[in-house]
């Protein structure tokens, strides 16, 4: 699979002055980590998963978490358990053996109404499956579901795991060891970061070196770190609109800074860090002026696409990707398929900052230095700016590298248009 496979080759190669690389769940785990993107949420309890998956993969979804905690009642669970078995079966078996109807839901049963636009058609991608992982709630659930999955566990990128913290982060890792001694197939982690411990203040230090410890320890198997903001506003009884950002939260701009600082470090102990849900994907009553400038938009059909943006409150979403980055974040997490296409968009490497990360990097500036940038509008101080180029050419391998007259409304314009 490559992002913004889903769209056509003509088109592709008109956005884009590098396209992306293809990956697969066989690549390695740095690339796997950046490739990503937006991890779309879906129940396990659809009784048409596969077929979801399958049309979600073809509108450019590259990961997906079939959740059985947060997202489904303690009463579902061993319902959701038995369909998983059943869906990963449906995906083995050849496209077109199931069939089904309506988007991907968001973790809110309600969230099943809305469906992404466009969908796409292109270049076979339909069995170029997401990378799929299983939000679970207890260790005892990965080693039994891999168990039952059988040899449909080749489908399975590994487990996402809730609350996690030192002392209960690592039985499920012990068991997602065994699980893959069982199986021989890789599995990776995917912790979320969303305990009480890691919110207050006087656990927050203890709670993070805990953290830091095991998943050091686990390297191997930990693919990405994801931040599970909504619980963190849950104890203040807090919860951000439509026209706020998670930034705009101060305690959670503090939790998220803190585990930038320990978890998200560039000298080889950090991890890819994902940047937290946004909730809203239906219009409501806005209370302040809308986030996105008229000038990008001016030309086409763009100013239409800049009113349906702010009309489905996805403004504050492109503000918060911006702020995400901004901040050492990567990817998102999504619970509705009209967010996958903003954050892709605006993970693709623009000209400038490739023609920045590239003359940082070049051999003879390993000695560091000065330099003006070839777009004459900033400095590129090397030492300094070495891990961020590095880190800037490793997204534009998974996400591409825009053409220079290419920005993240021709983007949205063109990933819409499938």
């Amino acid at each position: 699979m490559r992002h913004f496979g889903h769209i056509p080759a003509a088109t592709r190669s008109g956005l884009f002055h590098r396209e992306p690389a293809e990956f697969s769940a066989g690549s390695p785990a740095p690339t796997l980590a950046v490739a990503l993107g937006a991890t779309l949420y879906s129940p396990a309890t659809r009784p048409r998963l596969a077929d979801d998956v399958r049309k979600q993969a073809a509108r450019g979804v590259a990961s997906m978490v079939l959740c059985l905690e947060d997202s489904i009642s303690d009463a579902e669970v061993e319902a959701g358990e038995d369909n998983l078995v059943r869906q990963f079966a449906a995906l083995a078996a050849p496209a077109g053996a199931a069939s089904g109807d309506g988007a991907v839901s968001g973790t809110g049963a309600s969230a099943g109404a809305g469906a992404a636009s466009g969908a796409g058609g292109a270049e076979g991608a339909v069995e170029d499956l997401p990378l799929l992982f299983i939000r679970v709630r207890e260790p005892q659930q990965i080693t039994d579901l891999v168990s039952r999955l059988g040899e449909t566990v080749r489908l399975l990128s590994g487990f996402v795991l809730p609350k996690f913290t030192e002392t209960r982060g690592r039985p499920f890792l012990e068991a997602l060891t065994a699980a893959e001694q069982a199986c021989g197939h890789r599995l990776f982690a995917m912790p979320v970061l969303e305990s009480p411990e890691l919110l207050h203040l006087e656990t927050r230090a203890e709670t993070l070196a805990g953290i830091a410890a095991l998943t050091g320890k686990y390297r191997e198997r930990i693919l990405a770190l994801r931040l599970g903001v909504t619980d963190f506003c849950s104890p203040y009884g807090l919860r951000r609109s439509p026209d706020m950002t998670a930034y705009d939260v101060q305690i959670v701009a503090h939790v998220i800074g803190d585990v930038v600082n320990v978890l998200g470090r560039s000298d080889g102990t950090g991890f890819t860090i994902t940047g937290p849900v946004w909730e809203y994907f239906r219009p409501g009553e806005r209370m302040f002026k809308p986030q996105l400038r008229r000038s990008p938009f001016l030309q086409g059909r763009a100013e239409d696409l800049r009113t349906a943006l702010i009309e489905h409150d996805l403004d504050g979403l492109l503000r918060e990707i911006e702020l995400d980055r901004a901040n050492g974040l990567l990817g998102k997490t999504c619970i509705h398929p009209t967010h996958v296409l903003p954050v892709h968009a605006l993970s693709v490497v623009s000209h400038e900052e490739f023609s920045d990360a590239q003359d940082i990097l070049r051999p003879e500036r390993d000695g560091g230095g000065v330099l003006r940038s070839a777009y004459t509008n900033k400095m590129n101080e090397v030492k300094p700016h070495r891990a961020w180029a590095e880190r800037t050419l490793r997204r534009a391998e998974v996400f591409g590298v825009a053409r220079e007259d290419v920005g993240f409304v021709e983007l949205l314009t063109a990933g819409l248009a499938g």
